[in-house]
């Protein structure tokens, strides 16, 4: 992996604490309005202006905010009331698009993928940091609750070691026409770089940079190459920590109303399945001491128990992958039942808003998602796609 790139945004584009943030956006369409309605809930922001779009999403939201509806992206850009410009255009105009922000001493939060290569993104990043910027990508994941909860379960061990993990994602494809840019790759760059960033991302948050092993695509039959089923397997860790593998599955083939994702961790003492592609459920099966099973309740309050078997006497001493390891119960726990999707994911916007706001305003702040998540994340998704065409 190349040396990462630390963004310095201590120069003069240090904005004060008090002073209202305005916001300029590129790419007003149904996901832009749904976007800078959570940003707005953040204090002293105001949306100043949105370029180029007629959009009906475009016309409603300039008039509940009272932004300026502007021609083109040089008048936006150039504009002296914004500070900071929004991108939520589709993949191949993101490089473009935040140069000409950057350049005009504009911070900058795209959309996912940063780029459509990391060469792009690596350049985009670079121009920020010489300028004391922010080039950030949107990878609110990080910002779930449930992602930190996960973190911590790997790291203190809770259920011994992490040994594989796999993400299967069964996305609707009803409001992706044939002529969608989705299926054009000189404008998403495939499913990977579009998509799959997000779920590189999550798990290198959890177990550090992967290298990609093995990758495959599958293209529709009788579909002029419309490209609609990828995966790869991503190895994580090193002969001393462990090696792990973990496989990506995304398949852009179902009705909208069975789009559906699921995620399992397998540790030595049990797993987890997460439900969602943001998230909001947990089914923990284990097997768990006295200890063990006060941490996980703490870890997750309010979870639901069921006790599938109590373990005693000579039965107690478990014995897996060579280890021998007490436990006192096999468990279930149950975990964010209650909790709405589309809740959870207003409140994941609001605190990535929030937090890059932070280190606008506050430059040495710590920010849960940097530049370099959004460039190690393309990384990783080019090298899936490169290799499922070899």
């Amino acid at each position: 992996m190349e040396t990462p790139i630390t963004t310095d945004n201590t120069s003069s584009n240090k904005i004060s604490e008090d002073r209202i943030i305005g916001i300029g956006v590129i790419g007003m369409g149904g996901f832009g309005l749904f976007a800078v309605q959570q940003f707005l809930q953040t204090p002293n922001t105001k949306l100043v202006a949105i370029a180029g779009s007629k959009r009906e999403e475009a016309i409603t939201t300039a008039k509940r905010f009272g932004a300026e509806q502007l021609g083109g992206l040089e008048e936006l850009v150039n504009h002296p009331d914004v500070d900071l410009v929004y991108i939520a255009t589709p993949p191949f105009m993101h490089y473009e698009q935040a140069m000409l922000a950057l350049n005009a001493g504009k911070h900058v939060i795209c959309e996912k993928p940063l780029a459509m290569n990391p060469e792009q993104g690596r350049e985009m990043i670079e121009l920020a940091a010489s300028k004391g910027l922010l080039m950030v990508t949107n990878l609110m994941q990080r910002y779930n609750p449930m992602f930190a909860r996960i973190k911590h379960l790997i790291d203190k061990k809770l259920l011994g070691e992490f040994l594989h993990g796999y993400f299967e994602n069964y996305a609707g494809d009803e409001g992706l026409s044939p002529e969608h840019w989705f299926w054009d790759r000189t404008k998403s760059g495939g499913i990977f770089i579009e998509h799959g960033v997000h779920f590189f991302d999550m798990f290198a948050g959890w177990l550090g940079e992967g290298t990609v092993k093995a990758a495959q695509i599958l293209k529709r039959p009788n579909s002029n190459d419309i490209e609609d089923q990828v995966q790869a397997t991503v190895e994580y860790g090193d002969d001393e920590t462990g090696r792990k593998l973990v496989n990506f599955y995304h398949g852009f083939t179902q009705t909208g109303r069975m789009d559906r994702q699921e995620m399992r961790l397998l540790f030595e003492r049990g797993d987890i399945t997460l439900h969602e592609w943001v998230p909001t459920r947990m089914v923990m099966r284990c097997m768990a001491d006295e200890e063990t099973t006060r941490a996980l309740l703490e870890l997750f309050p309010g979870a639901q128990l069921n006790v599938t078997a109590n373990i005693g006497g000579k039965d107690r001493p478990l014995r897996g992958r060579h280890k021998e390891f007490d436990a006192y119960q096999q468990i279930e726990l149950k975990f964010g039942f209650g909790d709405e999707k589309q809740h959870l994911y207003s409140e994941l916007l609001r605190l990535m808003f929030r937090d890059q706001i932070s280190g606008v305003k506050y430059p040495e702040t710590h920010r849960l998602v940097t530049e370099q998540n959004g460039l190690t994340s393309l990384q990783t998704a080019m090298e899936a796609d490169q290799l499922a065409r070899k």
